[in-house]
């Protein structure tokens, strides 16, 4: 018979989160995923640990708590920082003052408001067109396809979680897990299903009228020696986090994208670009919103994204070297689902993309609730 402390179904970057706070309170802890690896929206990402942005309050204190245990957990996984920091090149005036606003918030403490000549005197490549940029020096981004299983295999090797792997979860009560590999028995289960609508817990999901959205991404290879500095954002992203969305000098930018880039606007086109290690651009993303999602790229949707690229790096060569799609969880009303659907049970779900960021203070956050 198999006992634990904790059991966590789900192997993504939410389950992983929080078996690593369930072992750092001392507990013996299970992690079951039906997969031999990680191949959903954990590594189909930007590898970006966005805090400047994030809603302002619980999310931005998760972000900000995150991004910390990434900077401790990283180095012990032999996990790589790539690059740290986000610029956001606001091409619009209107896309300055909302900076401007939030670099005057809390949120903003640590950025600087930069003018575009100092804009481009510390990034070299933003060539296209500019009104103001903000820097934030709290961004982190790591190669999520690397990093999802380092930080796994770590967990396992180093900090003694046991994982189970290609084992269906067929049920869920209170202190016990039905598995295709048998019972396994816990006082505490926490089910982080990612986009997984359909198997555990579906009414609960229904309930609060979980969907999926889907984001289209590629890799772009520029020539050798360009160099990002940091994570880029632009103006389409300004309406798009909350962070900057819900300061009341957003709406003049709103309603001029609507005006002047209504395309993009439809096609939850919003411009993040990072850099790997290797030189590549990793560029995105576009948002479509539904329960059963296509597996099928929009070469159009990817226009409308590369299109915002040229706007702020003119003239720069690429070629395409991959191009991919993601979904993930979402919700209209709240950035992450916490329900319990029986006692000692959760259910975990990030519903606003936001894994990366925000899950290791949420696994603390559950783990510290369950434990009360």
């Amino acid at each position: 018979m198999l006992r634990f402390d904790v059991a966590i179904i789900g192997a993504g970057i939410v389950g992983l989160a929080h078996a690593l706070a369930a072992e750092r309170q001392g507990l013996r802890v299970v992690v079951i995923d039906r997969d031999e690896r990680a191949v959903g929206a954990s590594i189909r990402n930007f590898g970006f640990v966005t805090i400047t942005g994030q809603q302002q309050g619980e999310c931005w204190r998760r972000a900000m708590r995150s991004r910390d245990i990434w900077d401790e957990v990283a180095p012990q996984a032999g996990i790589d920082v790539i690059h740290r920091g986000l610029v956001v090149a606001a091409r619009r005036p209107a896309a300055g003052e909302i900076l401007e606003a939030f670099r005057d918030t809390e949120m903003g403490e640590g950025c600087a408001l930069l003018t575009p000549a100092a804009a481009r005197a510390k990034f070299p490549a933003l060539t296209g067109e500019l009104a103001a940029a903000l820097y934030s020096p709290h961004e982190r981004r790591v190669e999520s396809r690397d990093a999802i299983p380092r930080l796994a295999q770590w967990l396992e090797a180093v900090r003694g979680v046991t994982f189970m792997r290609r084992t269906a979860v067929h049920h869920v009560e209170t202190g016990r897990v039905e598995t295709s590999a048998g019972i396994i028995h816990a006082a505490l289960v926490i089910v982080c299903p990612g986009d997984d609508l359909a198997t555990l817990f579906p009414e609960r999901l229904a309930f609060y009228g979980v969907r999926r959205v889907k984001l289209q991404m590629m890799r772009l290879r520029p020539p050798a020696g360009f160099t990002l500095g940091a994570a880029m954002m632009t103006d389409l992203s300004l309406v798009r986090y909350l962070g900057y969305a819900e300061l009341p000098a957003a709406d003049a930018l709103r309603a001029q994208l609507r005006a002047e880039q209504e395309e993009h606007v439809a096609a939850g086109v919003h411009l993040i670009a990072v850099q790997s290690a290797d030189g590549s651009l990793v560029v995105g993303d576009t948002h479509a919103y539904g329960h059963t999602m296509d597996p099928f790229a929009s070469t159009h949707f990817n226009a409308l994204v590369l299109d915002e690229f040229h706007a702020v790096f003119p003239g720069l060569a690429y070629e395409i070297s991959e191009n991919w799609i993601g979904t993930y969880a979402s919700l209209d009303d709240r950035l992450v689902l916490i329900d319990e659907p029986a006692p000692n049970v959760r259910l975990v779900v990030v519903t606003s993309g936001t894994g990366a960021s925000t899950a290791f203070a949420i696994g603390e956050d559950v783990l510290r609730e369950m434990m009360a």
